[in-house]
Order: structure tokens, then sequence, then C-alpha cells
């Protein structure tokens, strides 16, 4: 063993800087003055004892990707033939990404870009230390000594990370941190505005280039004596025991950070393994991070919530008949208002919505949860407000909730979920099949019902298709059928079945993407309006999100906003709705239609009721906003509150019920009443999903 980790002299070198800048990390925080604590000397041993070992088997699990590129490090494989063989699948590889053909083009973005450039890398860099054997040495060389400085960096700039995170929120990594990852375009503007960027990172450079030259003259030995291919066997052999080793002993090491002292908890654990956590557990503790009321004190907004602290439910009652129709509940996918003509769009691309609406009860002043599919998906399902961390669907505790579905299957119902890719996405089928519903995804059509699909699933107008299918077997039970049908084309990379608008799917744009999900929408109206169904059937069509959601503050509330509407002909009578909705309003309001009698535990509202209050709820995964009365009220981790006055802007083009943009104007002086409100609202929905009372 001890020879194999001689040998393996890069490995080793770079453990004990990644140990060492580790406990440095460790010290520097127990001295940080956010660390407001005393420890005795059990608490001090095991922050730096049992916090070296948490370290050390972190480094062994992240340094999989270390053991592997040393491992394909080989003279042999430049030799003839192999050198040329290798040097043809990697240039073929390159032309297949080229080609635009390739999964990479398929999804979009930057990625065919990004992996154009790490082939290209490769295949430039190969073909070079095979060609010249004169400078193979010294191309290795280099190239070895890129990839440690890579690794020296990246250790490095994770303990500056845990610095700045430990000094905002005195903890290692949380969900937070996850947050600060997808928005990164954000964070990366705090950081140029909060601090002394140029010589911050130059400093990490510099520390970086020294690290390297020192780890690189202790390991260049390993570059001029290989390991051959019988130590590599052992080496990859010990490589497997200690990953092994790791993985069952990480968790009886995380078990130890049992103090009753917060902070020695946290210097004790390692943050890497805190941020995959976080990653995994897609939570961040409303009580722990955000300012609460006591609980006395929550009664007094009771009515305003609809549900009390404790007991969390509610008779919904009507004087009218139940009426049984089928609900059919389409989620499009990124349909931001700013698509639509109503809305001032002049490119006529949602011209079949923009109809409809005019036929439907259409809300016009209607605000999404959240920016992610899965925040409407919990929107529109469990009809709560948003709470810190990742959406209801996608925690591991996300099953038999109060449901609109549940809702539906207590009065005689079926109930589905429809969507064109494949349902474990996003935890999709995890979510609506642990509470009752049928899954209908792409897996369940036949090779010949599918006529186009990307990386996303199959197209709008194949499932739609399908849809029909799904709907007239049910009509053929006698159950009344509801049916959430989510679409997926208005989605990166915007690809869809030529000669069907317009815009060419080739050119895989924005625009394209929603009017091609217009043309499929329309498509599956006429299918739907020949059959027997249809006129028994009421249409909920709202958006997910929209499509972007930067903007100059934190919760820009115009990338909030987003169409809905209820369309059933000769039942609902097309009406404007120009009240402030939410989105978890808007199946409250169906059931409220159907004069559906049951106990609720919904957060969301009957907009139609003449006792409604308008008010909404936006956020991210950490800032949780609350509009009412005119003003914005965001509630942030570290207990922070902020208020803005909400100044309409006037539009002269658009009519009074579709120009509603504001100037969020920062309040001088907080609105306590509206202060407490926000809290009471947030801390109730927050508390009823950690006690489990949302349950069915």
């Amino acid at each position: 063993m001890r020879n194999l980790f001689k040998q393996n002299v890069v490995y080793t070198n770079l453990a004990i800087f990644y140990l060492i800048v580790s406990f440095l990390t460790r010290l520097v925080l127990l001295f940080h003055p956010i660390t407001q604590s005393k420890f005795s000397i059990v608490e001090i041993s095991k922050i730096f004892g049992l916090g070296l070992i948490s370290d050390f088997l972190i480094f062994i699990l992240i340094g999989v990707i270390l053991w592997l590129y040393l491992i394909f490090l080989s003279n042999s494989k430049f030799k003839k033939p192999y050198g040329y063989i290798i040097l043809g699948v990697f240039v073929a590889l390159l032309l297949y990404i080229i080609s635009g053909k390739s999964i990479l083009s398929e999804y979009g973005g930057v990625l065919p870009e990004i992996g154009i450039a790490f082939v290209g890398f490769k295949t430039i860099f190969f073909a070079a230390i095979l060609f010249t054997d004169k400078y193979r040495k010294s191309i290795r060389l280099a190239l070895f000594s890129l990839t440690i400085f890579l690794f020296v960096l990246l250790i490095i700039q994770n303990a500056v990370s845990e610095f700045f995170f430990w000094n905002e929120f005195g903890v290692r990594y949380n969900f937070i941190a996850v947050d600060y990852l997808v928005y990164t375009n954000a964070v990366i503007g705090n950081i140029m505005e909060s601090y002394p960027v140029v010589p911050l990172f130059a400093s990490v450079g510099i520390l970086a280039f020294a690290a390297t030259f020192i780890i690189i003259k202790k390991s260049k030995s390993y570059l001029e004596d290989l390991p051959n291919f019988p130590s590599k066997l052992k080496i990859i052999v010990v490589q497997l025991l200690l990953l092994g080793s790791a993985l069952l002993i990480l968790p009886s090491i995380a078990s130890q950070q049992n103090s009753s002292n917060v902070f020695a908890n946290e210097l004790q654990s390692n943050g890497l393994q805190k941020f995959y956590k976080a990653f995994t557990n897609s939570e961040l503790d409303f009580f722990e991070f955000y300012e609460s009321l006591p609980q006395e004190e929550l009664a007094q907004f009771d009515t305003i919530i609809g549900v009390n602290y404790n007991q969390n439910s509610t008779s919904i009652t009507s004087n009218g008949k139940e009426i049984k129709k089928n609900v059919v509940l389409i989620t499009v996918e990124s349909l931001s208002e700013e698509f639509m003509k109503h809305y001032g769009n002049h490119n006529n691309i949602t011209p079949f919505l923009d109809q409809l609406a005019e036929e439907s009860l259409f809300f016009t002043n209607l605000y999404a949860t959240g920016n992610r599919t899965v925040r409407g998906l919990e929107a529109v399902t469990l009809c709560l407000p948003p709470t810190p961390g990742e959406s209801v669907v996608k925690r591991k505790d996300n099953k038999n909730k109060f449901t609109t579905g549940s809702v539906f299957q207590s009065k005689g119902y079926s109930t589905k979920f429809l969507y064109g890719g494949d349902a474990y996405f996003d935890n999709m089928q995890d979510f609506f099949g642990g509470n009752g519903y049928d899954i209908v995804d792409k897996s369940s059509l036949n090779p010949n019902e599918i006529t186009f699909s990307n990386i996303w699933g199959v197209c709008d107008e194949d499932m739609a298709k399908k849809a029909i299918q799904v709907m007239n077997d049910e009509a053929k039970t006698g159950k009344p059928f509801f049916n959430h049908w989510m679409t997926v084309s208005n989605h990166r990379p915007f690809t869809y079945p030529e000669g069907k608008i317009s815009i060419s799917g080739t050119a895989k744009s924005r625009e394209g993407g929603v009017m091609y999900t217009d043309y499929a929408l329309k498509q599956f109206f006429e299918m739907a309006k020949k059959q027997a169904w249809f006129k028994n059937t009421v249409f909920v069509i709202i958006a997910d999100h929209c499509a972007s959601s930067s903007g100059k503050t934190e919760l820009p509330m115009d990338k909030y906003r987003i169409p809905a509407f209820i369309y059933a002909p000769g039942f609902i009578q097309p009406q404007k709705v120009d009240k402030l909705v939410s989105q978890i309003d808007i199946m409250p309001t169906v059931l409220g239609i159907l004069n559906f009698k049951y106990k609720s535990k919904f957060f969301g509202k009957n907009v139609l009721k003449t006792n409604y209050i308008p008010r909404a709820f936006i956020a991210t995964y950490q800032d949780l906003g609350y509009i009412k009365d005119g003003v914005l009220t965001i509630i942030s981790p570290q207990k922070k509150v902020k208020q803005f006055d909400l100044i309409q802007q006037k539009n002269e083009t658009l009519g009074t019920n579709y120009s509603i943009i504001y100037e969020e104007k920062p309040k001088t002086k907080i609105d306590v009443k509206l202060r407490k409100e926000t809290i009471a609202i947030y801390q109730t929905a927050s508390h009823i999903l950690k006690t489990k009372k949302y349950e069915k």
C-alpha cells in the first residue's frame, strides 16, 4: 500500500494540500467574529479530529476524478497503431458534434460549444503528443501542470467561498449555496458590487500558481516513471476499496455532529458534504433562517390565511348543487404574458390563445409563484405558497398530500398527469404517482404515435393526440375525469416539426417555440370539440412560469406575470378578471365554479367570491414575496425584510387591464402590518409541511 501511494505521488501531494487548506479554513472560521461561541475541549477535539477524518474521506470521493486522469496517463497509447486509432476516434467524435446532430445540439444552449471546445482541445493536444516525439515530454508536462492547477484552484476557491458564505450566514453551505449556483449571474453581480474583486481573484490566482509549482516540483517524477498495467490494476483496486470505505464511514462521522452548540457542528462538518446534502434534500429551514412570529400571535392571521396554524382545514360550502364536469388542466411551459397580443406583443405568435382568451374567464393580473416548472406544478396541485428551498415536487416528503387531485378523487373522478417527456424528470413521476395520479408520459406512446421528439420529449401535437385518445377511453368508463397535461415544446432547444408554423424549427428560437405550442393547443381543441365529452368539460389553461426571471430587483414582478383562462363554452361566460390573483388560486376557483363541497387545506382562494382579498405570492428559492395593497414585501434569510411601493407605469398602447407594470420603489419605513402578515403566511405554510399536516 505504501509503495502504491509513493508511486502515485501526485494524488498524495494533492490530498495533503487539500487537508492543509481545510484545516486552515476551519481555523479561520473558528476565530471569525461571527462565531460568537465558546467551545469545550471535547468540541475542539471533534472539530479538528473528526473534521480531519471527514475532510480526508471527502477528498477520497472527489479525488476519483484525479484517479481517473492519472490512470489514463500512458506512453503505450501513443504507439502504432493505437495512437492513430485513438486520434481517429477523437476526430470522428469532434466531427459528430460539429455536425449539429449530436445530443448536445439537440439540447441546445452552450452545450455544443462546450463539447466542441473540450473534444477539440483533447484532439489537438493528443495529435501534438502523437506526432512530436521531440516535444512530447514538454507538452505532457504542460497539460499535467494545467490539470493540477485546476484542482488546486478549485480547492482554494472553495475555501474562499466558504469564508464568504460563513461571513454572511454563519454556517457551512446549505440550500442557499445551491440557490447561488442556480442564480450564477445574480451572484456574480453581487460579488462584483460587494467585494474588491480584482485583488481577491489576483490573490487566489497567485496562491494557486505557487501551490501548483510546489506540487508539480514534488510530483514531476510521476510522469518520468508512469505505472505499468499491473500497477494500475492494483491502484484501481485500492481506489475502489478507499471509495467504498469512505461511503460507509462518512454517515457515521456526520452523525457525530450532535453538539448543542450549532457552531461546533458546523465547524466539524465539511462544506462540500454539506453542499451535497443541501442539493439532495432541497430544503431550507424557515425557522432557522427567517424571521418568525410567536405562535400566539399567529391566530390573528387565520382569517387572512384561510387555515389555522395547528388545525389547518376549513369547510368549503356552496348553495348550489355539485356539478361533476370533466376538468382538463393544461400548464403551458414558459408562457410569459408578454408573448400574447393582449399584453402588447405584435408578432402574432399566440393567435389561438389570444382568441381563446376572449372566449374564456380570463385572469389578466395573475402571478406565478416561482420561475421553475416544479414551482408551477406545486402551485396548481397543492395550492400552497412557495416555501424556502426547492418545490415540494422535488422533496422526499412529497406524497399523500392534500392536492387538487385528491379533491377530485374524493368526488369519484379518475385523475391523470400527462407529460410529453419522461416523467421521472424533475421528480414529477414520484410526486404525481405518490399522490394518486396515473401517469401518461413519453413511454406510454407507441413508436407509430411519435412524429417528432427532442431531448425534452415528444412534440406537443403528438401529446395532444395522445391526450384525446386517453380522454376518449376515460369517457367510456362513465366516470368524470380530471387530467393535468404539462406541455414541453416551448423549451430549449425550441425544435418542432417543420411546416407547421411560419418559423422554422431549425431556427431554434423562443418565438418559434411559443408559436408552435400555440399551434399544437389549437389542434388539441379542434380535436376535442369533435368528442362527445367536450361540452361536459372545463378547460383550464395557465403558464407554469415566465420565460425569464432576471430583473433589477430580487423579485421583478413583470417576470412573474402569466396568463390564465378557464374555458367552458355554454357553461362559463367570457369575462375578464382584473383582480390581483395568485397561481395558487386557479384550482380553488375552478372547484368553486363546480360548487364542490369539501374540507380544504388550500391556501388558494376562490377569487370569484365577494369576500376575496386580492394578494399574490412570488418567490425564488430563498426570497419570499407577498404582494398586497400596492406593496411588495420580501422576507429573506438572515431574517431580512424589505418592502417596495408598487408605482404603476402607464402604457398608452394597452388597456388598463393589461398594462400593469410597476416600478418597485424601496420603502423608507416598513409597514409592520404587512410585514407580520407576510411572515405569518409563509411561517404557517412551512410549519404545516414540516409537521406533516398537509396530508390528505
